[in-house]
């Protein structure tokens, strides 16, 4: 595709010059479109189960004579967006027709977003759809949001499965007795029962300091859907009748192990949010964690789940064509390679920093962390560059979630990284989006919540009845 992108940030990425911020090129297409008279309206509407719909409209060329290429590459990115912020199965869309079109085609099984459609079919159980349709045919909106976690009573496990270590602590009456972090591998294991042996292994470590255990809480990378996993990238490698057999059910399988009690599995980044709103008694948290992935979670102004996907990993933050694509999904310019170990290691090379390929990518990050330490002004680049990176998204985060506070956390954010990082971010802030930079503040936990915050909040998502 040869396209003339829009945008020219105030701030660029020390280390990546052809980063074109999603949100910039949002506000220049429609700004594009405004001047020329020819505008139109494209409405959407994804469809989740339950009935439940979220539905949001662009402004876009009212015809194809000039920018069609454009317009529905735009269109194409913002509903991609759409599908991993608040997830869905089903697509209407209102506008006009040669826009309508290329989605409903790019949105098909072996159409340009086969992955999407694939994975959304997964999630939720429920072959993908895409209908184009007047505005009389359109749903209307309808939100649900949910109360979880913040319950502190009793003895309770909290396990925080990451894609490079797994965390579990032990939490009496809201304190933390115990808590461990464990190095493990599941990305690259084939054979669920590896990964299972390594949760149970976790919940009976806790189990043995306490007394008794009223309740477990998992917060784990991935969709979980009734405590129940539908897509993670924690077992990427497992064969899907494999998955279908061990993993779909594997926390509630490790839970009865401990006995009949209570289990809540959330997402990852619902319960950094949550982790955050409970440490800030706050909401309206989006929170952020930078790991093997980019987890999202979201907690409303009102203190609820929204029971959305929040899979912020595989939104587009990049317009760019020449940004590094997602071996997963296939994908560019998604979160995962900006927001992560992956973030990290793509700009070693531009910062001088050889790694060697045989490392894991934990071991990788660690080595460019180790030259951060030690005054490396080249790895500072790096980390500045994850900041800017992270100040444009966030302006994009911002059409989708009312934020009054982002809580940055993950092994990314350790040591001086988090500073350089939560620094830039406020930069861009500051020079492109002053209303946002006044409206949400940013956070970097100390560094044990860091670390350990996520399993002592998992702990607190099961009600004791």
């Amino acid at each position: 595709m040869t396209l003339k992108l829009l945008s020219n940030p105030k701030v660029l990425p020390p280390l990546d010059p052809t980063f074109k911020p999603a949100i910039l090129e949002k506000i220049a297409y429609e700004k594009l479109v405004k001047e020329s008279g020819k505008e139109a309206t494209l409405k959407i509407a994804v469809e989740r189960n339950g009935g439940l719909v979220s539905v949001k409209q662009i402004t876009v060329f009212a015809d194809d004579a000039q920018y069609a290429d454009y317009s529905c590459f735009y269109a194409e990115r913002y509903v991609k967006t759409l599908l991993w912020v608040m997830g869905g199965r089903k697509i209407y869309m209102s506008g006009p027709e040669y826009i309508c079109q290329y989605l409903k085609k790019a949105y098909s099984p072996g159409g340009l977003r086969d992955f999407d459609v694939r994975t959304m079919s997964r999630i939720f159980e429920k072959p993908f759809e895409t209908v184009i349709t007047d505005d009389k045919g359109m749903p209307a909106e309808n939100e649900q949001a949910v109360p979880l976690g913040r319950h502190l009573n009793g003895c309770r496990i909290g396990f925080d499965a990451g894609g490079s270590d797994r965390k579990v602590s032990a939490v009496i009456d809201g304190e933390s007795v115990y808590s461990e972090e464990v190095v493990w591998f599941p990305k690259l294991q084939t054979d669920p029962d590896y990964h299972y042996e390594h949760i149970l292994s976790a919940f009976k470590t806790a189990a043995e300091h306490m007394p008794r255990v009223d309740a477990i809480g998992v917060s784990s990378a991935g969709v979980y859907v009734d405590n129940r996993a539908m897509i993670a990238s924690l077992f990427i490698k497992v064969p899907d009748d494999l998955f279908e057999k061990k993993v779909k059910d594997i926390y509630l399988r490790a839970a009865k192990e401990i006995g009949d009690v209570p289990i809540e599995v959330a997402n990852d980044g619902d319960v950094t949010a949550l982790a955050g709103a409970m440490s800030l008694e706050d909401n309206g948290v989006l929170g952020i964690a930078m790991g093997t992935s980019e987890a999202g979670g979201y907690v409303n102004e009102n203190g609820f789940l929204t029971g959305w996907l929040n899979e912020l990993a595989f939104v587009p933050v990049d317009f760019s064509l020449e940004s590094m694509v997602d071996e997963w999904s296939g994908d560019f310019g998604c979160g995962v390679k900006y927001f992560s170990q992956d973030g990290v290691i793509k700009l070693a090379p531009a910062a001088k920093i050889e790694l060697d390929e045989s490392l894991s990518p934990a071991e990788k990050l660690k080595i460019v962390q180790t030259e951060l330490e030690n005054g490396n002004k080249e790895a500072e680049k790096i980390f500045k560059s994850i900041g800017v990176y992270l100040g444009y998204a966030l302006a994009y985060y911002a059409e989708f979630y009312k934020i009054k506070h982002l809580l940055v956390m993950g092994r990314v954010t350790s040591g001086k990284g988090g500073d350089l990082l939560i620094n830039n971010a406020k930069k861009v802030l500051d020079m492109e989006f002053p209303e946002l930079a006044r409206q949400v503040e940013l956070h970097l936990p100390d560094e044990k919540s860091r670390r350990v915050g996520q399993s002592i909040a998992a702990a607190s998502l099961p009600e004791i009845r």
